[in-house]
């Protein structure tokens, strides 16, 4: 059975003491200011542990108990329960034990008894502030470690796809490829259209540098989150610029984006995601246009307020495509929705774009009605260096 998993709030110190005396004693001394459990022995206490686990911050044994005792109960708190306090009380307290002690149960303190009133309250309370930290330290390594597994996964999805297409190119170009007799050294491919050929290794080639962009972006962020490494500052003119140089556009799709713009500004955050999130961001424009008459994506950032939105600087996507329907837009970016599930979407993309910018204190927003086209915005903090 495992452990029940640890509370931000747990704050209960449990108590294992073969003497019902003792256990008497302590639940009377300290519970004005503690909240306290008590168990009669190893097995007994690992059962309240089972049941109830989640609301115990520290453990206080005694070492000397019958059929198992203290160091026992420590090795099991250490296999099975690693986010609790250790305290171990003995009258036995050698120098042999309390080496044993620190080595295979990490107790965080050993306790002489009879216990001392006062210096025992004072390491109950540094106890329990011990298990406070830890455990915000946890929540943060492990939201840290969520969110990059979350990060590749979806980096992974990204590059799936221009990957695919490559490969569907080259693959395409070698069963047109007809082989020469005349030993010339030219190479001859069939075309089922003038320039097919050459249209097709040029949409490979950029599909090829943007996954390329893709992964030397997340290259250097693990470079710049070195300790020591000096992060280059991070603008939006900038960061706009290399995704219309880079993401790689079908067709004609590039001649409908338009670039408007105004007062450039600093982003926090990191490079890599952001650059990933403004991608997403193109790819569902870009795929909301496609079958429209005169389709037009327009990419704006500036400083100036806009209307019903906070006086922060903002990138905006605005397009002319068929719009989103009222019951999905309300779910767009809590959780994921996709209409392209049979192309390979997962609906990820919004989920993940929202997450990325709440991180760096900013904020999406998506308008958009039927038939009438969408705008994201993205809002970010203000940085004193912002440009003009």
């Amino acid at each position: 059975m495992h452990a029940p998993p640890p509370e931000f709030d747990a704050d209960t110190v449990l108590l294992v003491d073969d003497e019902a005396l003792a256990r008497k004693w302590f639940c009377r001394t300290y519970e004005n200011e503690f909240r306290i459990e008590a168990a009669g022995g190893v097995d007994e206490a690992l059962q309240a542990l089972r049941q109830h686990g989640n609301r115990i911050a520290v453990v206080v044994t005694d070492y000397r108990m019958p059929q198992r005792n203290g160091l026992e109960l420590l090795y099991e708190l250490q296999r099975q329960h690693r986010h609790l306090v250790p305290l171990l009380c003995t009258a036995y307290a050698d120098k042999d034990m309390a080496i044993s002690a620190v080595n295979e149960g990490r107790v965080f303190r050993i306790l002489q008894k009879p216990l001392e009133e006062t210096a025992t309250r004072q390491a109950l309370r540094d106890a329990l502030a011990w298990h406070r930290f830890r455990t915000r330290e946890r929540a943060l390594h492990e939201g840290r470690a969520m969110a990059v597994r979350e990060t590749l996964g979806f980096l992974a999805h990204e590059l799936n796809t221009p990957l695919g297409t490559v490969r569907g190119y080259m693959g395409a170009l070698r069963d047109r490829y007809q082989a020469q007799a005349s030993g010339d050294g030219r190479a001859v491919f069939t075309e089922h259209r003038i320039g097919e050929v050459i249209a097709a290794i040029d949409s490979a080639e950029r599909r090829a540098m943007y996954c390329q962009s893709l992964v030397s972006s997340f290259v250097q962020s693990a470079r710049d989150a070195h300790p020591g490494a000096q992060e280059e500052p991070l603008y939006a003119g900038a960061l706009v610029r290399s995704l219309l140089a880079e993401y790689p556009f079908e067709g004609e799709e590039r001649d409908c984006v338009v670039l408007r713009a105004q007062a450039d500004f600093r982003l926090p955050g990191r490079r890599d995601l952001l650059y990933l999130v403004l991608c997403t961001l193109t790819k569902n424009a870009l795929l909301a246009l496609r079958g429209s008459s005169a389709p037009q994506l327009c990419v704006e950032f500036g400083r100036a307020p806009l209307p019903d939105m906070p006086d922060r600087p903002w990138i905006r996507f605005i397009d002319n495509g068929c719009g989103i329907p009222p019951e999905i837009l309300a779910r767009l970016t809590l959780e994921p929705l996709t209409t392209r599930a049979a192309s390979g979407g997962n609906g990820m993309g919004l989920v993940f774009c929202r997450r990325v910018v709440q991180a760096i204190g900013g904020a999406i927003a998506i308008h958009s009605e039927p038939g009438q086209g969408c705008t994201v915005t993205l809002t970010f903090p203000c940085i004193e260096d912002a440009r003009t």
